[in-house]
Order: structure tokens, then sequence, then C-alpha cells
């Protein structure tokens, strides 16, 4: 027993003695993002930037021992250069937000060649003779990122609820004939006397087109919460989040079990356990994506050039600059996955239709919501002409920027449900929903929201002010044999930070 201690020390001694560290802070600045977004963005995202940023530092670290011709001392430099590159965005993102009225860009540049410089004195007169601690500090922050990364990853599937009170129905049946069931959340869809009232927007084509296909259009509803995560949580677990799990407190402000919660629903657990297929489509958000549904939809990883993590990570160092010299156009990038994903939501339609396996379809389209992307008639546009240059939308910009989108996706949500139409041998259910309505409005007219039906042979248990929540509750009950009873139709305010802090906005439509 003493031998083999004694072995592996020598062994870790002799490790630790090899100046690696450069290795691992190369990857860390790439694994401490995705560690803080990993909620946001999924974990693959990060293999490339991973690969380019350890390929960085393995070069630099190579081309300055052939410079100093010595192993420690290219090692600490490495470590130091790239403590600068790897910071330089962080530090003008901050700067960004608390220094106003000054130009601070040219000084920061500055101050950053002048700390280059100092280094290359500190690492020649004063580098570590041994890389011990060096390696200790390197290991302990990549292992730590690692470990923050893993804790936040869930796995699921059939049979898993995220919620303690997920009310799951083990006594629902499936009909001879089942129908396919198409869940479309379109996110910050108005309700159409908002339309009309902020924006001059005319919105009756459109519903009186879903009306003469057979939709109950509900014209007083409300969204139950103000925030996506929110309402889409409590519309797929039919229960508000207040009765839905005990960490949902007005203390809290973690979103652990929120987004469990929302991956792993009672609706989803309900239909898989009826046999249902699931179907579901990224969206760009990790937190909203079903992405162990029996289909998943995703467009080629790098159909933009980039993804959007890639583009973030590029902001927070000294490649950002990349942008300002006209290289790269990070907010072109973004603009485009959002397009691209939008566009395979419609471009699917036809082959769902035709599976032959009973569907539950989650289809969450980020759309009318920004970035705005499309143009009426389908055609690009640029993000960034919707913002200024603090990338906040004016209320003038905003409302162009919606109704272009809100124009584009009206006729392709009726080319979809057209196909969906003629290609079901049996009458689909189609729910065509807001989660919340659009940014920048009155605290009241956020929760005005599209919610449109179309439940065959079963129109008469929808009213005008028929909430998110009780969706579900209505379609097992009326298609599957269930027997949940219907809750009150409430919506709830809620502040960020505090998500579970709720009270109560009352519904004024007649």
């Amino acid at each position: 027993m003493m031998n083999r201690w004694k072995n592996l020390k020598q062994t870790l001694s002799k490790w630790f003695s090899i100046p690696w560290y450069p290795i691992l802070f190369g990857a860390y600045p790439v694994l401490a993002l995705m560690a803080v977004n990993v909620g946001q963005i999924k974990l693959e995202a990060a293999w490339r930037p991973l690969i380019v940023s350890v390929l960085f530092a393995v070069t630099l670290f190579v081309l300055l021992r052939l410079v100093l011709r010595d192993w420690n001392r290219a090692a600490f430099l490495s470590a130091l250069w790239m403590a600068l590159i790897f910071s330089y965005g962080h530090a003008y993102i901050t700067l960004t937000e608390k220094v106003k009225d000054f130009d601070f860009e040219n000084w920061l540049l500055v101050t950053w060649l002048v700390l280059a410089i100092l280094f290359i004195v500190w690492a020649v007169r004063r580098s570590p003779s041994s890389p011990l601690a060096m390696n200790v500090i390197a290991l302990g922050l990549v292992v730590t990122s690692l470990w923050q990364t893993s804790s936040e990853v869930r796995s699921g599937g059939v049979h898993r609820v995220g919620a303690e009170n997920a009310p799951v129905d083990e006594n629902l049946t499936r009909p001879e004939n089942p129908p396919d069931v198409y869940y479309f959340i379109l996110d910050s869809y108005a309700r159409e006397d908002l339309l009309k009232k902020s924006y001059g927007y005319d919105n009756s084509a459109f519903i009186e087109s879903l009306r003469e296909r057979g939709f109950y259009v509900a014209q007083c509803s409300q969204a139950n919460y103000i925030r996506t995560e929110l309402s889409v949580g409590s519309s797929l677990n039919m229960e508000y989040l207040q009765d839905l799990d005990p960490a949902f407190t007005p203390d809290s402000i973690k979103r652990r079990v929120l987004w469990d919660s929302y991956k792993y629903s009672a609706v989803r657990y309900n239909f898989e356990t009826l046999g249902y297929e699931t179907i579901a489509f990224a969206t760009g958000f990790a937190w909203s994506e079903l992405d162990d549904a029996d289909v998943f939809y995703t467009p080629p990883p790098f159909s933009a050039g980039m993804t959007e993590f890639e583009t973030l990570f590029m902001q927070t160092t000294l490649a950002r600059y990349a942008q300002n010299f006209g290289w790269v156009d990070a907010d072109a990038i973004t603009g485009q996955n959002f397009r691209d994903r939008t566009l395979l939501v419609f471009d699917s339609m036809d082959d769902i239709a035709r599976m032959p396996e009973p569907t539950f379809a989650y289809v969450h389209l980020i759309s009318p919501h920004p970035p705005f992307v499309f143009g009426p008639d389908g055609e690009y546009t640029h993000p960034a002409d919707f913002w200024n240059e603090k990338k906040q939308y004016p209320a003038d910009l905003y409302a162009k920027g919606y109704q272009n989108q809100l124009t584009f996706l009206n006729q392709k949500l009726l080319d979809a449900v057209d196909t969906l139409l003629a290609e079901s041998e049996t009458p689909p259910i189609i729910i065509l929903q807001g989660d919340h309505g659009p940014w920048l409005q009155p605290r009241d007219r956020r929760m005005w929201i599209l919610n449109a039906y179309y439940l065959p042979q079963q129109q008469e248990k929808l009213f005008s002010t028929i909430t998110p929540v009780n969706t579900f509750r209505i379609i097992f009950n009326a298609y599957f044999g269930g027997n949940y009873d219907m809750l009150p139709n409430v919506s709830y305010f809620s502040p960020v930070p505090k998500l579970y802090e709720f009270s109560e906005v009352k519904n004024n439509c007649k």
C-alpha cells in the first residue's frame, strides 16, 4: 500500500512539474461561458470554439517557447496574454454598461497593450520556476466549470416529469383513430384588439381566415404569466406554478426546476404514455427545446457560418473587433440562424402530417418576437436595423419590425394549417397560442394573447376568456377520457429577477 501511494505521488509530481497549464487556460474561457449559459445554449455548441481556443493556446505557447527558449517562461507569458485576450470583451461590456458619455475604447486598448508589455517583463524576470501552482489553478478552474455545467444537465423522456405536483393522468385512453395534436407557441403574438390599439394593425383578415377553417378564436384570452418560461411551463403542466412545485416561492430566483418541468411536463408525459410520437423543433434557447423528443428538427449547426454561442464568445474576447473591421457580422449570423429555424418549421409540416403514428408536435416559434429578421413578404431584414447603439428597441422601430414579422407569420401559419388539415386522415387538434403579448406595452396589455383552437366536434367547450392553463385539460377530457377539473382563468405578473413573486392582473375584456 505504501509503495502504491509513493508511486502515485511520484507520478503526480512528475506530471505537475510539466507546464501544461496554458492548454487548460485556453479551454477555460469557453467552458466558463458555457457554464454561465448552460440553460440557454446547448452543450455541443461549445465544441468548435473550444477546439479553436485550445489550438490558439497551444500555438501561442509553442511560438513563445521558440522566442524565449524556456518552457516555463513561455507557459507563464502565454497564460498572462491569454488572460488579456479572453478578458477584453468582458471588460468592454462592463464599461459600456457602467460608463456613460465617455469614449473609453481607445484608453482600454492602450491599457491592454501596456499590460501586455509589462507581462513580458514579468515573465522574463519573475516567472515561476515550478509550474505546480499554475497547473493546480488551471485544473481547478476547468473542473469547476465542468462541474457547474454537468450539475445543470438533466435527462428524461417517457415516464418522467420535472415538477413535484405535475397533474399526470394514468387513466387516459387512446381512441381508435387518435388525432394528431399540434401545439404552436407563437412568441409574443398579441390579441387582435391590442394590435389595433397599440399599432393600428388590422389583424381581422387573419382571424377571419382561421374561423373560416373551423377555428375558435378566444377574443378575450389572456396569458397566465408574463414570461415565456413561466407561461408555457404552466400551459404544458396544466397547472398554476404556485401549485406545481415547492421550488416556485416568491423569494426564489432559481430556474432549474422551472426549465426541467417545462421540458418534462405533464402534457408530454400523458401523450408519451398514450403511445404518441413527440415532435419538437430547435428554438435557439436550450431550456425551451425538447431535444430528446422522438423526432427533433434542427437546422445544420453551421448553416449561418457560426452559432450564437460562437458569436457570444467572440464578443467576450479581443476578437470582438472582427465585427468592427467588417470581417464578421455577428448580428447577421444570429438573424440567419433565427430565419433558418423558423423556415424549417414550415418546411416540415407536410412530412409531419404524413407520419403514420399519432403525433404530439410542440412547435415553439420565436416570432413575431425579436430579432426581426423577416419582412412582410419573408424577405431578409437585418436585426440591427431595429435597435439603437445600445441594442435597445425604440418603440417605433419595435412596432415596425413586429408588424413586418407578424404579416409574414400569418401567411405561413395559414399555409401550415391548410397542409395539416389536408394531409391528416383523422381531423387533427391544432392550437395557435401566444405565450405573452409584445414588449413595450403596459402591464395589462402584455397579457393579451392570440388563443385559437381547432378542436373537431368539441368547440362548444371553449369560451372567450379561456387561458392557456386550461387548454390541455379540455383536450384530455374531450378526446382521451380525462377527468381534469377546469381551473379559474387568472393572469399573474411577476418582476425580474423575482420570477415567482406574483400579483394578479385583472381581465377587463368584454
